[in-house]
């Protein structure tokens, strides 16, 4: 069942989607991440982010995050491993977003009308993109996280 469609005004102020929280998967694979470029009609279109979105009262993070990048990417989860989660917290909600390692066999592609692209993008290039605000306002944390995750090569 599907019940975390819905807007929420946070703590902060601001509004969000999924009533329950967001979750988001972000791929690394070989010091590339996978990103999607948002259709201009959705929620801060136009953006580079992770695939993600609202996530259901009965879904872990790991299991919202995968599936809303299964409906968005049509990857397959038997080629990723999830290695760690960084929270954003709004005080009432909460956006998750669960890093893992994509292999080899791994494809991703658009999917719905939500996408203008998905992308492999070099870790170190992130910031070239216009980014989703609010990952662009949590990249510098992630980034720490990819540090200790990513050798440079």
């Amino acid at each position: 069942m599907r019940d975390g469609d819905g807007w929420v005004e946070c703590d902060c102020g601001n509004r969000h989607w999924g009533k329950h929280g967001a979750a988001g998967l972000l791929l690394i694979r070989d010091q590339h991440l996978l990103l999607q470029h948002r259709a201009p009609w959705v929620h801060n279109g136009d953006t580079w982010g992770v695939p993600g979105g609202a996530r259901d009262s009965h879904e872990t993070i790991i299991e919202a995050a995968v599936r809303e990048a299964v409906e968005e990417t049509g990857i397959d989860p038997a080629h990723i491993q999830p290695i760690t989660t960084f929270s954003d917290l709004h005080g009432n909600w909460r956006y998750d977003t669960v890093l893992a390692t994509a292999t080899l066999d791994l494809v991703a592609r658009e999917l719905n009308d939500e996408s203008h692209e998905v992308r492999w993008v070099h870790w170190q290039e992130v910031t070239q993109l216009d980014l989703h605000p609010s990952f662009a306002k949590t990249w510098p944390q992630v980034l720490e996280i990819l540090n200790d995750l990513i050798t440079p090569a």
